[in-house]
Order: C-alpha cells, then sequence, then structure tokens
C-alpha cells in the first residue's frame, strides 16, 4: 500500500502474565478491569507475535508490522530499512508487582543460531519450551515510572563471598567461590539436586520468613526478596525451594528512582522485583530463564549466555539534551529513548530520522505533522514515519516518552 500520511494513532497489545499487577496498565489505559487480570506489559511496536495496531487514512486497523513491510524505506527510512529491515524497536511499559524470572538474553548471532535450531526441531511458534521466540538479540533501557527494584549483574566476589559467610549452611560454597570462581559457584548452585537446594536454604527460610511476616525486613536487604520469593514460589514453606533464590545474594540489588534508568546488555543477568516502568529493547522476546518462575527453565542455556563479570550498576540519571529533552543514550544502534516534560501550551519539535514511537505516559498533547493533528491523552500513542517534521504541543502538563533509532 502507499501513504501519504506520515503520523498515525497506534494502539499497543496487553500482556497478562501472572507477575503484573491489576490497576497501574488499565488505569494508565483508560480501561476496566472488572476481572482484575493481571495486566504485566503494554507492548508498542512490530513484534510478529504480538503487533500492535496502527489506523490507517481509511480508520482501517492494520498491524504495524503488516504495514512495515509494506512501507519499509518509507516507514523506516533508507538506512534503517537497509540495516534491520523491520522495525529495530520495540517499546513497553510494565507494572511488576510480582518478581520476575531470573534472565539473560542472548546475542544476535546466539540469537539466530538458536531460533534456526528451535525451528529446524519443528517447535511450534507458541511452545512454551522454546528458548528462542526470533532470531534477534534483545538489549533493553528501562525508565522507572516510580521506585523501582531489580536484580542487576554480578555483585563483586568479596562481596558474594561475604554473603556465603553469613549464612552457615553456605559455608562449604565458599572454598568453590575460591577455586572456580562466580561462574564455578553460580553452576554450582544452578545445578544442585533439589534436596542439595534445600539443604542449603532452608535454614534462609527459617530465619527470613519470620522477619517478613513481621514486616522487619527492608528492601534495601537482600532477605527481603528471599523472603518473598519463598512465599510467592515456594508457599512460605522451607522444601522445594527455588534455586533462584541465591542469585538474590549474588547479584547486585540496585534501587531507581523515578527518572532514573538502567541498560541491560546481552549476557548481564538480571531479574525485575517490583514497581512501574517505560521499556525499551530490540526487537525480540529472547528469555533464557534460570529460576523465580513458573515457565520455562533451562540453566545449562541460560548458563552457557550469562557474562560471570563483577558488575558495578551504572545507573542513569536524567540528563537534558541539546533540543531540551530528557535523554537515556544506550550504546546499540537498535533503538533510542528520550522522554518530553511539556506545560500547557509548551511546545517541542523534531524531525524523524528513523520510524518513532511516541506515547504519553501523563497528561494532553496534540502530535502535529503539516495538516495533521492527533490529539493525545494519558496512556495514547503515535507511530511517526521516518523523515517527518513534527511538533508536540502540551494542551495539559504532560510527559512524553519517544522510542526511536539513534543516528
Amino acid at each position: 500500500m502507499t501513504t501519504t500520511k506520515r503520523i498515525f494513532p497506534l494502539h499497543g497489545k496487553v500482556q497478562h502474565y501472572a507477575w503484573g499487577g491489576n490497576r497501574f496498565i488499565p488505569e494508565l489505559l483508560g480501561e476496566k478491569n472488572t476481572d482484575q487480570q493481571p495486566f504485566a506489559e503494554y507492548w508498542m511496536g512490530a513484534h510478529d507475535q504480538v503487533p500492535s495496531l496502527i489506523e490507517t487514512e481509511n480508520g482501517v486497523q492494520l498491524g504495524l508490522n503488516t504495514f512495515i513491510r509494506e512501507n519499509t524505506v518509507d516507514a523506516l527510512g533508507e538506512s534503517t530499512a537497509r540495516a534491520f529491515g523491520r522495525l529495530p524497536f520495540l517499546f513497553k511499559v510494565l507494572d511488576v508487582k510480582e518478581m520476575l524470572s531470573i534472565q539473560v538474553h542472548p546475542t544476535r548471532e546466539e540469537a539466530i543460531k538458536g531460533f534456526a535450531r528451535e525451528e529446524a526441531a519443528g517447535m511450534p511458534a507458541g511452545d512454551p519450551s522454546r528458548n528462542y521466540k526470533d532470531d534477534n538479540h534483545k538489549p533493553e533501557v528501562m525508565v522507572a515510572l516510580s521506585d523501582f527494584w531489580l536484580l542487576h549483574g554480578f555483585r563483586k566476589k568479596e562481596a558474594i563471598r561475604h554473603a556465603l559467610e553469613q549464612q552457615a549452611a553456605w559455608h562449604a560454597l565458599i572454598p568453590v567461590l575460591e577455586e572456580k570462581g562466580i561462574k564455578g559457584l553460580y553452576e554450582t548452585v544452578m545445578n544442585a539436586s533439589q534436596e542439595e537446594v534445600d539443604k542449603m536454604l532452608a535454614p534462609l527460610a527459617e530465619q527470613v520468613l519470620p522477619l517478613y511476616k513481621d514486616n522487619l525486613l527492608s528492601k534495601a536487604d537482600p532477605a527481603f526478596w528471599a523472603a518473598r520469593a519463598i512465599e510467592q514460589y515456594s508457599g512460605g514453606k522451607t522444601e522445594k525451594l527455588d534455586r533462584g533464590i541465591f542469585s538474590i545474594y549474588f547479584f547486585n540489588l540496585v534501587h531507581l528512582k523515578e527518572g532514573e534508568a538502567i541498560f541491560q546488555g546481552a549476557g548481564i543477568p538480571h531479574a525485575y522485583l517490583e514497581g512501574q516502568n517505560m521499556e525499551l529493547m530490540a526487537n525480540s522476546d529472547n528469555v533464557l530463564r534460570g529460576g523465580l518462575t513458573p515457565k520455562h527453565i533451562d540453566v545449562a542455556e541460560l548458563i552457557r549466555h550469562t557474562s560471570f563479570e563483577e558488575v558495578t550498576p551504572a545507573v542513569m540519571q536524567p540528563t537534558a539534551g541539546e533540543d531540551g529533552s530528557i535523554e537515556y543514550p544506550c550504546p546499540v544502534p537498535d533503538f533510542s529513548m528520550n522522554a518530553v516534560e511539556l506545560s500547557t501550551g509548551g511546545k517541542w519539535s523534531q524531525k524523524s530520522y528513523s520510524a518513532e514511537v511516541v506515547f504519553v505516559q501523563k497528561g494532553q498533547v496534540e502530535l502535529v505533522s503539516g495538516d495533521t493533528v492527533l490529539p493525545l491523552t494519558t496512556g495514547s500513542a503515535a507511530f511517526v514515519m521516518a523523515d517527518t517534521p513534527y511538533e508536540l504541543v502540551g494542551t495539559a502538563q504532560a510527559t512524553v516518552f519517544i522510542a526511536g533509532v539513534p543516528r
């Protein structure tokens, strides 16, 4: 199809994963949730399994993936079309009420091989035992919309050793850490039998559960999240404990305040614990899981793709760009994200380089391009074609997030 229009209303798709909250995203989108379903993620993008819909000139709703395939160069611009051949990013809103899985994402090269391997094996696209839903990598950046807690990368070896020293049942792991390093330690606990896991974690459970129930633990203490994980995944019992609990003590525990951000590249082990965020990633749904989840777990594949380097979390503070927006720079060619704060009557303008997704996180704006004016309110989104001059005009105090491709 051909189109003369350059900006379109965009309608994302909700993912009802069990860990999601039941208020934040419905209220954001202005929807009722009478059944109290978990609204975990709101996807805005062109992933073939969960494409967003755009309203075309004729008022017809069309999958964004289909629209981009039919207008690839016009929608993406020549450079992005040549480099990626598809919309290279996926934009999301997340509401994390319950802890997410211990996970890593593969590199692009490994995703291509893994996807081809599972396709050749005849695994259906919706098979829950698949590791590779597509052939792409999944680096990601998240911006906190509230206080947000997550695990991110391995702590320094000395800090991990200190954690082992605090639990008598873990003392046998100290020589493993000293002789085989962080990788050897992690392989040991992740490949242990359930009987061995329970033997090591039951004393911890007995220690932290009473404190958790009496509200005596701080969220800055790994014990808080260990106790919550025991409640969530083991029903508060001290048997059949989830080996993912070790990661709570081995990974960095990070607290982001509203507006702060963090980038997570391939191989960095992580897990979201609590809070709401805007998340932007490469156009992929490849997740390798190792615990704290009812979903498919593949410890061997997780370990094969995990970076066991010590990580000092690089928390990004909101930084004003030259164009007046707030920038969140990321070291990948797939995506870029910035935010714009507008007062009533305030204006912000730019010319898109590639395709962009504009999302109003709160407030009201008008998105103006040529003769086209799209009123957007809280929870509304729009798709902007490449090489399109446009303006955002605040019709009320507003915060707008914009996903695009770096120049």
